[in-house]
């Protein structure tokens, strides 16, 4: 993963963990229970103000009960295909 917390690759990968929260219908507070962890945690790492590691996508995605390698899938065909103008 890049160091710098703009970088668009990066940007996508914190984008799709946010959409998944979204789309179960959990709160980060929710979220940030099931992971053993405050609501603040969840919320830096939306905001991009703290990194996410892949055990942490792991866990995130374990957490709303979703296959954690199809969800990377997912983010790696994002990367792949082109930027909409």
């Amino acid at each position: 993963m890049p160091s710098n917390l703009s970088d668009y690759s990066y940007r996508a990968f914190v984008g799709h963990l946010t959409q998944l929260r979204r789309a179960a219908g959990v709160s980060q507070a929710e979220l940030g229970a099931r992971l053993g962890k405050p609501q603040s945690w969840v919320h830096k790492i939306e905001r991009h103000q703290r990194r996410a590691d892949p055990a942490e996508f792991w866990k995130w995605c374990a957490a709303l009960g979703l296959d954690a390698p199809a969800e990377f899938g997912r983010v790696v065909a994002q990367l792949e295909a082109p930027p909409k103008a």
